[in-house]
């Protein structure tokens, strides 16, 4: 799920089942909302993810997102802090 407002977008929600990981499903999900953020007119993404996911950080590295901040005690269950990511197109 991805909003967007004027030249931002903003992807809120990503997951892939346990058995589906590792199997590509996870990068075809964030290049189709890329895709369509940017046939909307965004210019910058932006994302949260847990400091401790790495795969998730790793997949986003990958597609080109860079640390531009930190939100402390973002998540519950655990309390953890979120690391803001941007994607400029």
């Amino acid at each position: 799920m991805a909003l967007d407002a004027v030249d931002e977008g903003e992807i809120l929600n990503l997951a892939v089942a346990p058995s589906g990981r590792r199997s590509g499903l996870g990068r075809a999900l964030v290049q189709q909302m890329l895709e369509v953020l940017a046939g909307r007119g965004v210019q910058q993404v932006f994302l949260e993810v847990r400091e401790s996911n790495a795969p998730a950080r790793a997949l986003y590295t990958a597609q080109g997102f860079k640390e531009v901040g930190r939100r402390k005690q973002y998540y519950r269950r655990p309390v953890e802090d979120a690391i803001v990511l941007r994607l400029d197109a």
